[in-house]
């Protein structure tokens, strides 16, 4: 056997999935940024989930589910992919050397935990990475794009299948999905528009609680609730608000400041100054959840003088802010 290697546009990301499908999307022909991605996708959310529990806490998410952006970015484009699960591993591996022997780049959804290429501190049970994969050496190692990494990567067969198969929530199931063919003309302009509204009108939140601005204000509500809890208990569920913030998936202020570069671009792209307005008001939306979890963080460690009601106060003030960019999203025309 020889060395596989396909050209590939590295480039580090600020989020696995929007990073990943614009590289496909580059080698194809189509050079759509990474927060261009993500913003046609109108993944920007809030979700506050105390019925699902990870590690017997509430589950908190700032951006639609796993897939969505890749899905939602092809649709919208009309972009052919071709998606695939396994059962059997064996035939999955086999149809990833198939791709990249025909001279497609691969991507794939893994878990973290077994990518041997993380450093120990960084791997933990999240079945829901993804990268892609341009080449496989003589030696059996695959050649991998990882866009959480500056540089690119080399993984062993053996911990690369572990990894695509991996039991437990959002199991991959060997997941893997290919660029076919991207359209030669795409006019960005009427697409940037429309994700803008949806993504404008997704921010209110659906009739439940929890979604939106809904969820963010009922989460602040529980927050100011936790007085009545023991301090272990505090700690432990806003250490857990400000993980799911700030060190899983990008988080809450790093999928805001995303989406403020989708509106930068976007307003040179359309020449639309109020684009610019609100991406400078998308930027201080983000701003302000990192306050927010260094509040959370300096209550936890009794560092400064908070109350809970003080943390509460913070995260109410970003759902305000997120309210005041919905408005001024929903009044921008096109």
């Amino acid at each position: 056997m020889t060395d596989i290697i396909l050209d590939i546009d590295h480039q580090q990301s600020s989020h696995c999935e929007s990073g990943v499908i614009s590289t496909l999307l580059r080698s194809k022909g189509l050079k759509i940024s990474e927060p261009m991605a993500f913003g046609l996708s109108s993944a920007l959310t809030f979700v506050y989930l105390p019925m699902v529990k990870i590690g017997g806490l509430p589950l908190i998410a700032y951006r639609m589910p796993p897939k969505a952006i890749i899905k939602a970015v092809c649709k919208k484009l009309k972009v052919e992919l071709d998606s695939q699960n396994f059962s059997n591993q064996a035939k999955g591996m086999q149809a990833l050397d198939d791709e990249l022997a025909k001279g497609n780049l691969v991507g794939l959804q893994t878990s973290v935990y077994w990518l041997p290429y993380f450093p120990e501190d960084m791997r933990f049970h999240f079945n829901a990475h993804n990268l892609v994969v341009y080449g496989k050496t003589a030696a059996g190692n695959y050649l991998i794009s990882d866009p959480v990494f500056e540089h690119l990567v080399e993984c062993p067969a053996e911990d690369l299948q572990r990894a695509r198969f991996a039991k437990g929530a959002l199991a991959a199931k060997g997941r893997m999905y290919v660029v076919r063919n991207v359209p030669s003309d795409i006019d960005l302009t009427p697409h940037i528009y429309s994700a803008i509204n949806k993504t404008a009108k997704m921010m209110n939140g659906l009739l439940l609680p929890f979604f939106g601005n809904k969820g963010i204000k009922f989460l602040a509500k529980k927050i100011r609730s936790l007085v009545k809890t023991k301090p272990k208990y505090q700690k432990l569920f806003l250490g857990n608000i400000v993980r799911m913030q700030e060190e899983i998936g990008t988080g809450g202020a790093g999928f805001r400041f995303m989406f403020a570069s989708f509106l930068a671009e976007s307003a040179k792209l359309t020449n639309n100054d109020d684009l610019q307005a609100a991406a400078k008001q998308a930027t201080e939306v983000g701003d302000n959840w990192r306050e927010f979890a260094m509040d959370a963080v300096l209550f936890c460690k009794k560092r400064k003088d908070l109350s809970l009601d003080n943390v509460a106060d913070k995260l109410e003030s970003c759902a305000t802010q997120e309210q005041a960019l919905r408005s001024t999203l929903l009044a921008i025309k096109g």
